[in-house]
Parts: C-alpha cells; structure tokens; sequence
C-alpha cells in the first residue's frame, strides 16, 4: 500500500536503490501506472541474497562510503537536572548504513515480487497495537497456514479467528507437500 513504512526498490543514476518511505513525497507514493499498479510499488522487505566474493571484493573495500546523514531526536542527560531527556524536535545527526545501501555496487540485481500477506510480517511497534506488531505478525503467519492446509484440502473448524495456527517449516516449505490433510478436518489452533 502507499502509506506503508518501507523503503522501495528505484533506479537512481541507472544503479538499482532503495528510497527510504521517509524521503519519497505523498504524490509519488500514490502515483500509478496505466496497468494500475503501484510505479514506487517494490517494497524492500530486506530478504536479500550477496555472494561471499560481492561482499568480500567490493562491499567491504567501498565501506566507508556508504553512510547517510539522519537527523534524529537523541535522548541526552540533563547533568543540571539529573535526568535523561527525551526531545521532542530532531537535535542531532546520526550517520547511519542500511544492508541495501550496497545495491548500486551491484552489476546484476534482481528483485522478486511476491505476496505481503504471504512474505511480509514486520515487527515494528509494541504487542497491542494494530500495525507491524509481534501480533499482527503472528496472525498474518497463521493465516498463512490456514491458507496451505484448506488449498491442501483440508477443512478448518474449531477457533478459526485463532492466531496459533502453523504448518512446521520441516513439513513444508511453501505449502507443498500437505496432501496427507486432503478431506481431514483440523482444529484451530493448529501446529502439523
């Protein structure tokens, strides 16, 4: 979606990028393409493949150009005061680096477009709330399992809203592999 808190896959300068959601415009965001998808719609998830020889011959050697400036708010202690304080306005620059920064060094990349539902669960926010949480999380990875085992064939019962539902990943990868489950029932919550 638009609004979501991720950095996209762009082409900057004809080398491959990722353009933090921080630095790219609403209008940009939002903007569509005559098929009607997403134009910045390549989300970086951060499931990145480097070879040993990419990291050891050119990531490591070109290192120390790779940090962006970020201004942040950082808590400092207040000797006077004797306490930490906590601003509310940006008062300082960090440098930082991100795994994706290494992508214009790169001479091939590609970029896989799957499913969020089925790929995607960041965990970002506190247990309660309502986006990016360990619990939104866990819903999206037992929908996940709900989803194998009724295409496998099975038939679900029991507490269907339950978010403790899972396929063990030594049973199946991707949803393959369930046919023993074809016209069983199974009860949520679940763990096969």
């Amino acid at each position: 979606s638009p609004g979501e808190k991720v950095g996209v896959v762009a082409s900057k300068g004809g080398k491959p990028c990722i353009v933090e959601y921080s630095d790219i415009s609403k209008e940009m965001s939002e903007r569509r393409g005559e098929d009607g998808r997403l134009v910045f719609g390549a989300g970086n998830i951060c499931n990145h493949f480097y070879t040993i020889d990419f990291l050891e011959n050119v990531v490591v050697p070109n290192l120390g150009n790779m940090y962006h400036v970020a201004r942040k708010k950082i808590p400092h202690y207040d000797a006077e005061k004797k306490e930490t304080v906590k601003p509310t306005a940006n008062n300082g620059i960090k440098l930082e680096s991100f795994i994706f920064d290494v992508f214009p060094l790169s001479v091939k990349m590609a970029v896989l477009d799957v499913e969020r539902k089925d790929e995607f669960a960041p965990v970002k926010n506190p247990p309660g709330t309502d986006s990016d949480s360990p619990d939104t999380a866990r819903m999206l990875f037992s929908n996940v399992a709900k989803d194998w085992l009724t295409k496998a064939g099975a038939t679900l019962a029991g507490d269907m809203k339950s978010d403790l539902c899972e396929v063990h990943p030594l049973t199946s990868y991707n949803g393959e592999g369930l046919d023993q489950w074809r016209e069983k029932t199974v009860n949520c919550p679940f763990t096969v």
